[in-house]
């Protein structure tokens, strides 16, 4: 089995050798330029991309609006830690934890990475 599989190799290399070099060999084939011709045309930048404006407004109209949400975000995180401040107050937290302070303690703890999670973009 060893050999059958050692041959079988041997013989898909030694096929796929020539391939690879005929290969390359056509892709050297690239006619150069012509002396005093320049390789790459350049384009104006409008022929370029014409939908280049909108692309950058509607990609300020995200970032306005991820800015938005994110001060929203941030003074709902302020509120809800104020809340979580005052009940922390009020309860005697070394004999009972209570459920409300753990929810809210995830709530803040879940809107705080979706604030991180914005602000990387």
């Amino acid at each position: 089995m060893i050999e059958n599989r050692r041959t079988f190799l041997s013989v898909l290399g030694g096929a796929g050798a020539p391939l690879v070099l005929f290969a390359r060999w056509l892709s050297a084939q690239v006619p150069a330029p012509a002396p005093g011709q320049n390789p790459r045309p350049t384009e104006s930048p409008d022929a370029r991309d014409p939908e280049q404006p909108l692309a950058k407004s509607a990609t300020k109209a995200i970032l306005e609006a991820n800015e938005k949400e994110i001060k929203k975000n941030v003074e709902k995180l302020y509120a809800l830690a104020s809340e979580l401040k005052t009940e922390v107050e009020k309860t005697d937290s070394v004999q009972v934890l209570s459920l409300g302070l753990v929810k809210k303690a995830e709530e803040i703890e879940k809107l705080a990475h979706e604030i991180k999670s914005r602000a990387k973009g």
